[in-house]
């Protein structure tokens, strides 16, 4: 109980220091130190990209192979450790992971030493691109929200054409994460975001150059058959460990799961994420204590995101509280029932036209989770035409993430434009 009240204490100080805009202050400055010492005339060919998180989350893996399939190379990779990602054998050859670990995440020297490291990898970058997803409004992780919008401001202002790859924004964001991303915008960093809602409410809340796109992983091509697929009809169902940190599911999947297979379907428990705090593993197991049988099979590990869609697009229809699981099917044509907990699912299924598969996890929760799979799972379903309607655009959408990035041009650096006496905008502060 101490430790846990020690751990909150903790990070509330540190969002405290990251609502203050200190922090990003300091990375300014560092940022500009080392810029002034380095040589800027050497080739510039490099297509930065800064990753999600990682390691035991089928989601950010999949946003970085989607990224690696359609970017030109070469691409340097900053993530936290070198295991942090599988690197795929089609794109191996024009990519360099580049293990950072103190830089989004770190503190004091080593955060430091880190920045100064950035800098030196933009003075040879022809672009800068950072996962956005759903760490970019402070609702997660503050520190994370508000170092990548730094970190995209300082590659702006080097002179290197940045975008912030497909994001969700909140309605409520985080005051620190919304000051940082307008900074940011306001520099010259293009902010993608991937869903109308998300567009909408950026550009209220006073951030520029507000780009419409799609999931990127919408774009991802590739599919691996080598995953056990039921000889059967199935349907995938997805636990969701985030959610069971407040909320006791097992009650509400057990309905789900008897309703699926009064229709005739073998069901497949599908873990999503597997972390700490975060564990879908878990929450799959205690479904598959109560409602295990012949006709259910828990999947004990995470796949890869190519195996994922392949065993998605043979399924009847998902049932799943993990948005990039949601994506994944309905890539393949596959109504996927969603748990909605921040307003980014909401915002997808506009894109789709399909705000049924959306259902909120709070209460019986079930019910409406049936009602919508009995109005879904017909072959003849509306849900099904409307989806497989929407599909294409919603493809195009999501190759705007890497659109233009084979032609990206750099611009002089913020030092450089102002020995020229050209104007910055938002450079005090």
């Amino acid at each position: 109980m101490r430790r846990r009240i020690q751990s909150r204490m903790l990070r509330g100080w540190r969002d405290l220091r990251y609502s203050s805009g200190l922090p990003p202050r300091r990375d300014r400055a560092t940022a500009r130190r080392a810029s002034s010492a380095l040589d800027s005339s050497g080739h510039r060919d490099a297509h930065l990209l800064i990753a999600a998180p990682g390691r035991g989350n089928i989601g950010d893996q999949a946003l970085f192979e989607a990224f690696l399939e359609n970017a030109p190379g070469p691409i340097i990779a900053i993530v936290r450790a070198s295991d942090d990602f599988v690197v795929p054998a089609g794109v191996s050859s024009k990519v360099k992971v580049f293990p950072l670990p103190s830089l989004v995440y770190g503190e004091g020297a080593e955060h430091a030493a880190a920045v100064r490291s950035f800098v030196g990898l933009l003075a040879g970058a022809r672009s800068l691109s950072i996962i956005g997803a759903d760490i970019m409004d402070g609702r997660y992780s503050l520190r994370g929200s508000v170092r990548r919008a730094a970190l995209a401001e300082i590659g702006a202002r080097e002179g290197v054409p940045t975008r912030i790859i497909g994001f969700s924004w909140n309605g409520s964001p985080s005051f620190g994460a919304r000051r940082a991303l307008v900074r940011a915008s306001r520099a010259g960093v293009v902010p993608l975001l991937r869903d109308p809602r998300s567009a909408l409410r950026a550009t209220e809340q006073g951030i520029r150059n507000v780009t419409p796109v799609a999931d990127i992983v919408f774009s991802a091509t590739t599919m691996d058959t080598a995953v056990a697929i039921p000889e059967v009809p199935f349907a995938i169902v997805n636990v969701s460990g985030l959610i069971a940190r407040t909320t006791d599911q097992t009650s509400q999947y057990r309905r789900i799961i008897d309703h699926l297979r009064s229709a005739g379907l073998h069901v497949v428990l599908l873990p999503h994420v597997i972390k700490d705090l975060s564990d879908d593993l878990a929450a799959c197991r205690a479904v598959a204590d109560v409602v295990g049988g012949h006709d259910v099979t828990l999947v004990d590990g995470l796949l890869p995101p190519a195996q994922v869609r392949a065993l998605a697009a043979r399924a009847a229809v998902t049932v799943t509280g993990r948005m990039h699981l949601s994506i994944m099917s309905l890539m393949g044509g596959t109504p996927a029932v969603t748990l909605a907990t921040q307003g980014k699912v909401e915002g997808l299924m506009d894109l789709f036209g399909a705000p049924e598969l959306c259902v909120s996890p709070t209460g019986d929760f079930a019910a409406p989770v049936i009602a919508a799979l009995a109005r879904v799972m017909p072959e003849s379903s509306s849900t099904r035409d409307t989806i497989a309607a929407a599909l294409p655009g919603v493809i195009e959408l999501a190759r705007a993430n890497t659109a233009g990035l084979g032609t990206a041009v750099r611009a002089p650096s913020t030092a450089a434009a102002a020995t020229r006496g050209v104007l910055v905008v938002g450079e005090s502060g």
